[in-house]
């Protein structure tokens, strides 16, 4: 009898057998998998990628199919809280049962193949997925595109988000390198849908290179908002529906491709426009631009880039004047932190800023240093030994019509979830 009977424990075998913080790009451990496994499906497959934006279509997606009657089965990662967020079928976390069930029977059949944490996990999911037999699967691409464990399926369509510059150690540091990683999601004769107003020209290179059916904003389809509602066109449709029901500038870009996808898919998987009016009313995911205080006002992010914190930097411009607008930061050290703080700094008042855990985490130290290089007077900056105390030192601070933006990676989100969530 297995010694690993509960999921934790299931989840400190897969960790000890290679750590989630150590990343191995490649599809031939994660294809041979699949088919040892025998894991394939006979719904619509949608894979989602992108450097931002990938939480919140992939959130959408689950609210419009769900509102429409259909079985949806979505994972995306990382977790905040539970690691069974990773996986939904009709919005439910997996159940520890069934994960513990499907971690044995990948141990039983890798025949001694060693699996990334990545790899191991993902491949419990869609086994439990399978079980499931749902009427669509939305799978969101982890890292890059071309080498992600993900995009070792065989998708119906995909979609990338948005292109910009992250994880520069595996994918380039140009939108050219990153749009060409990215654009390998993409198959032949399958709808592929770019949301990004402005994709490089590799991404078209690729997409034309093996001849699948690219779709682009503004050239194919575009969405226009006005007075609290949008209307989305395309050559096929014309529909006039509510803002998604999630804060923040760019939740009506990530809506565009949203119903691109949707579009194209009507055949296999129809949805009525009244449908998909109901599933952007009820869409709802966590820390991207959330509020969760109201005095003082308080948002998590999960922005951990340049292109995300361009958007934050907006989003915070717009919120309520008066008063002052307190950080809680932390940042992982292989992230450009420099640029981020850059592109933040103009919005934000007082630091409060702390270590985030090794190996990847950077340190107080590290990070006010890259802030005093990237122009923040030190008289702004508060250094506290973890997440949970600065929050709790901001929340001292703040009064009534301050404004807390808790921001800087998923690590720093999940430490402070805890107090927002009961």
């Amino acid at each position: 009898m297995s010694q690993k009977q509960t999921l934790q424990d299931w989840l400190s075998f897969v960790e000890s057998q290679h750590p989630e913080t150590v990343i191995e790009l490649g599809l031939g451990r994660m294809k041979r998998m699949l088919e040892v496994l025998d894991i394939r499906f006979a719904c619509p497959v949608i894979l989602v990628g992108g450097t931002n934006g990938k939480g919140s279509t992939c959130a959408m997606l689950e609210s419009i199919y769900r509102a429409a009657g259909l079985t949806t089965a979505v994972h995306t990662s990382p977790h905040m809280l539970r690691f069974n967020e990773r996986g939904r079928i009709n919005g439910e976390e997996l159940a520890n049962a069934a994960l513990v069930e499907a971690f044995e029977e990948v141990d039983a059949k890798r025949d001694g193949l060693g699996l990334t944490y990545f790899e191991f996990t993902a491949l419990a999911i869609l086994l439990t997925f399978q079980k499931a037999n749902p009427d669509v699967v939305i799978l969101e691409i982890g890292l890059g595109g071309r080498l992600d464990a993900i995009n070792a399926l065989e998708p119906t369509a995909s979609i990338v988000t948005t292109i910009g510059v992250d994880h520069e150690a595996f994918l380039g540091n140009t939108r050219d390198s990153i749009g060409w990683e990215k654009a390998h999601i993409y198959r032949k004769g399958k709808p592929a849908v770019c949301a990004d107003p402005n994709p490089p020209l590799k991404l078209f290179e690729v997409a034309l290179t093996m001849g699948a059916k690219l779709t682009t904003r503004v050239k194919d389809f575009d969405v226009t908002a006005a007075d609290g509602a949008m209307t989305f066109k395309n050559a096929k449709v014309n529909w006039t529906l509510p803002l998604p029901a999630l804060e923040g500038v760019n939740q009506i870009d990530n809506a565009a491709g949203v119903l691109q996808v949707i579009s194209e898919l009507l055949d296999q998987l129809p949805v009525t426009e009244a449908q998909i009016a109901q599933g952007l009313r009820e869409v709802k995911i966590t820390a991207r631009f959330q509020k969760v205080a109201d005095e003082p006002l308080t948002y998590l992010d999960v922005g951990h880039n340049p292109h995300a914190a361009v958007v934050l930097a907006k989003n915070v411009a717009q919120l309520p004047k008066g008063g002052k607008t307190l950080a809680v930061f932390g940042m992982l050290a292989d992230k450009d932190m420099h640029e981020v703080i850059a592109l933040m700094q103009d919005q934000i008042d007082q630091w409060f800023i702390a270590s985030l855990p090794p190996p990847r985490g950077a340190s107080c130290e590290l990070l006010k240093k890259t802030m005093l290089e990237a122009g923040v007077k030190d008289g702004k900056i508060k250094e506290f030994e973890n997440i949970e105390m600065a929050l709790v030192a901001a929340q001292q601070e703040a009064d009534s019509k301050d404004k807390i933006i808790v921001f800087g990676s998923f690590v720093t989100v999940t430490a402070t979830l805890n107090h927002f969530v009961h």
